[in-house]
């Protein structure tokens, strides 16, 4: 359980995740990173679910990016399509959301490479408070992307149990 959030803001691209790790109904561990640089720095990556899970997925979409020279969302497809037909990859319990400087995608293992209708996109038993707080801010305030990310995490934080304070953001731009 976790929370992830991307938004985008003129043209620059702000990504964040929480730290932690739940066991059970335990916390195991605060300061987690669930957000990736990959492909020379030119995609950022997060990942709600089981960690080996989301860090088995990455090194896939790592691997298409090599393939596809860069294409994310070709190889966001092609990994897509991998994820659902593959019997191993089928049981991986992980969501992706993955931005570059033209695309923001969430990954499901479903078959599912959604871009949203706004430029803000969250997973994560967080996520949904975390993106209605982004849209609010969004859209009536003139904050950038990267400060929306903060505020919309910490609110989330203080509302899911499975969410903390201790961010991680990374931008693009």
């Amino acid at each position: 359980m976790t929370t992830i959030l991307a938004v985008r803001r003129n043209g620059i691209t702000a990504i964040g995740g929480d730290g932690q790790v739940t066991l059970g109904h335990s916390v195991i561990k605060h300061g987690a990173k669930k957000i990736r640089r990959l492909y020379n720095n030119r995609v950022i990556v997060g990942f709600a679910g089981s960690a080996a899970d989301g860090l088995a997925l990455m090194e896939r979409l790592e691997a298409k990016l090599e393939e596809f020279r860069g294409n994310l969302l070709r190889a966001s497809v092609e990994l897509a399509k991998e994820w659902r037909m593959d019997k191993y990859l089928r049981r991986l319990e992980a969501l992706l959301l993955v931005v570059d400087r033209e695309n923001m995608l969430l990954l499901s293992g479903n078959g599912d490479v959604i871009e949203p209708d706004e430029p803000i996109v969250a997973i994560g038993s967080g996520g949904d408070y975390a993106r209605s707080a982004a849209m609010a801010l969004y859209r009536n305030t003139n904050m950038s992307a990267e400060d929306i990310v903060k505020e919309a995490l910490k609110i989330a934080s203080e509302i899911c149990i499975y969410t903390n304070s201790n961010f991680v953001i990374e931008k693009l731009e």
